[in-house]
């Protein structure tokens, strides 16, 4: 571990910014405990796709979803953009904040967990993998970790999110708001849950924080502070 203060790096994607709430409040919560966080959100910028998710609120939100099926369910790659500070750093632990489409780590996070800077990025480094979801999150989860193990990282835990309501509701609230961008309780003549995380996922977010901030040998916090 760095001799300074314990180096974070979070390496995410996302269009509906449910995993950078997520990483904010762990954000937080490491910082208080001593560390220094980076945050690095990775762009989609392939051709074939990034035009899709350039515009938000998405025209056409359930062609947009159902035109990325194929493309998961072969654990397809695209190009991506990944920020300086990836590169650059030398991290005592990086965490993954991977969003779940179609049972699976979103496109650009599977692009990066391929690419060769994850190799440097992971070699000998522990890891975390941080997987939101609308209901399934286990085949999301463990790919992250055997793909973080196979560039060389080592993996130190792992923990979903799911979004509040059912499998149906929550699919619907999020196809309301990828249309209209706007969180609603009606969608289609149908009453919808919130679209977004099920609330209890601030304290499960800085639980799991303190947890990382303990596995880098931080000092404990203490009431009103930190020690």
């Amino acid at each position: 571990m760095s001799a300074a203060r314990p180096r974070v790096l979070f390496v995410y994607f996302t269009v509906t910014q449910q995993t950078l709430t997520v990483i904010e409040a762990m954000t937080d919560t490491l910082r208080t405990r001593g560390c220094d966080v980076q945050q690095a959100r990775i762009e989609f910028t392939d051709p074939r796709y990034a035009d899709r998710f350039s515009r938000f609120p998405f025209k056409h939100p359930y062609l947009l979803v159902a035109g990325m099926l194929l493309p998961q369910l072969r654990h397809a790659t695209g190009q991506i953009r990944v920020p300086d500070s990836v590169r650059e750093g030398d991290y005592d632990l990086v965490c993954i904040g991977s969003p779940t489409w179609w049972l699976n780590p979103c496109m650009p996070i599977r692009s990066f967990m391929q690419s060769d800077l994850a190799a440097t990025v992971f070699a000998g480094k522990p890891f975390a993998a941080i997987v939101v979801c609308h209901r399934y999150w286990k085949n999301n989860l463990a790919t992250v970790k055997a793909l973080g193990i196979k560039k060389g990282g080592k993996f130190v835990s792992g923990i979903h999110f799911i979004a509040a309501g059912g499998a149906i509701g929550s699919m619907l609230a999020l196809m309301s708001y990828f249309g209209t961008g706007v969180i609603k309780d009606r969608y289609l003549g149908v009453k919808i849950p919130k679209a977004n995380l099920q609330p209890s996922y601030l304290g499960e977010s800085r639980a799991f924080a303190h947890e990382l901030a303990d596995s880098l040998g931080c000092a404990a916090q203490i009431e009103g502070g930190s020690a």
